[in-house]
């Protein structure tokens, strides 16, 4: 179904590294919750505009545009800043879903504002957005398993095995957060899905 360009209420940011040689990664647990989602709406991420793989589907009353960005991470900012002015979107109304490697894989954090933590996609958001008064949905990808791992090497190493299981897990709770955030509100979606973790088989 189409939709009116001017008339798209909402911007849902998955952050990701495009290419074959990111698939699978920590630091692709945003473009994991894209697939979830495009799977639960039975729809297609793939029209190419403003720097980025987008889709535009209807959540609840809302018109929402969602976008998985083609700049690589650290320029996220720069796809996420056209469609934002083009479609007149306050930050506010810019929900973006990232890994996190402070939480433990399946855990969620959603929260209405925030730093980046450390995460170069947000900081490039912040910086292009000039606000950190944007909702972000983050997914716990495992913390490093030492303080001295090295912080790229570990978002860029692929899920295996029960991890991988848990991460396909997770980014089907986030894609479900999503929606309930954008139809039901942030309060809504935190008691919901925020903190929860997938529990493991012992």
């Amino acid at each position: 179904m189409l939709f009116p360009s001017r008339s798209v209420s909402w911007l849902v940011v998955f952050l990701g590294n495009p290419g074959l040689r990111y698939e699978g990664t920590r630091h692709n647990a945003g473009f994991m919750t894209a697939d979830a989602f495009a799977r639960k709406k039975n729809i297609s991420i793939n029209r190419s505009r403003f720097r980025a793989l987008t889709a535009t589907c209807q959540i609840g009353d809302e018109t929402v545009m969602l976008m998985k960005p083609q700049t690589y991470m650290n320029l996220s900012g720069e796809a996420v800043g056209q469609a934002a002015r083009f479609y007149k979107i306050p930050a506010d109304h810019v929900l973006v879903v990232s890994d996190d490697i402070t939480l433990p894989i399946g855990a969620l954090r959603i929260r209405t504002k925030g730093s980046a933590g450390g995460h170069n996609g947000l900081k490039n958001i912040i910086s292009v957005l000039g606000t950190e008064e944007f909702p972000r949905i983050r997914l716990g990808v495992g913390i490093p398993p030492h303080p001295d791992y090295d912080t790229i090497d570990w978002v860029l190493s692929v899920f295996r095995d029960q991890d991988a299981v848990d991460m396909a897990d997770a980014a089907a709770r986030a894609a479900d957060a999503v929606e309930c955030f954008i139809a039901q509100g942030p309060e809504k979606a935190m008691n919901l899905y925020s903190q929860k973790k997938i529990p493991r088989n012992p």
